[in-house]
């Protein structure tokens, strides 16, 4: 597990990557291989093995599967993840280069076949889509029947998710272009999305006595990061372009 406290994880955005930019920029473009830097020092290598722990139990094996807000492709090579999707093309740079099939775009619209995959993943990236609703119907809809969506983030109401909040109301150059979440909205979201609720993990678990495993099974108050898996309905009857 991480070091104790929701201090050192923040270290990524406050000292380690973290100067103010412009509006104007994209940092997640520009900055994202300084950004993907950070996974490799100590802290972002522990932070990184407890929020997989959180969402490979959740992550189903059928194929193909798609990230959404792929951004340099950590996740998607750890969990076996072949497709990408993100906005910022210097970040779908770095995931190509890790073996990830990207695709410039947007969250809120897939450019997919309906019930083209298996499962889709979503790992701190409904918090920067201008409308996490349409995204997540846009991943049921090119999601096969009886497919899953897993959902993983830093929850608003925990003691990490209120240091990025403050962070972006400073002006930070990736957090300020964030609308934080609570584990309540992500999982009203889900269901809005017609996607069941089958299983939740938590992680970053300091101070919960956690000492033989990086995750937890269900949703822990205060957890630093917490991963939820939805599934579709098993028969379609959607009208096109739900």
């Amino acid at each position: 597990m991480t070091d104790g406290s929701s201090v050192g994880v923040v270290k990524r955005i406050s000292t380690e990557v973290g100067a103010v930019a412009s509006r104007d920029v994209d940092p997640f473009d520009v900055e994202a291989a300084r950004y993907d830097e950070w996974y490799d020092t100590p802290n972002g290598r522990a932070t990184f093995d407890d929020e997989v722990a959180a969402l490979a139990p959740l992550w189903p094996p059928a194929q193909p599967r798609l990230e959404v807000g792929v951004g340099s492709g950590r996740f998607a090579r750890a969990l076996g993840v072949e497709y990408g999707i993100d906005p910022a093309v210097g970040a779908l740079a770095l995931a190509a280069h890790r073996g990830v099939r990207v695709v410039a775009g947007r969250a809120e619209e897939l450019p997919f076949a309906a019930g083209r995959f298996a499962a889709v993943l979503f790992v701190v990236s409904l918090c920067f889509v201008a409308d996490p609703e349409r995204a997540l119907l846009e991943a049921r809809r090119v999601l096969a029947p009886g497919g899953r969506v897993v959902v993983g983030t830093v929850p608003r109401d925990s003691e990490l998710g209120e240091r990025y909040a403050q962070l972006a109301r400073e002006g930070h150059a990736f957090y300020s272009r964030a609308s934080f979440l609570s584990v309540a909205d992500h999982v009203g979201l889900l269901e809005g999305a017609r996607l069941s609720i089958v299983g939740a993990r938590s992680a970053l678990l300091a101070g919960h006595g956690a000492p033989d495993s990086l995750s937890r099974e269900g949703i822990i108050p205060g957890a630093g990061f917490v991963a939820l898996a939805g599934e579709g309905p098993r028969s379609e009857g959607r009208r096109v372009g739900e």
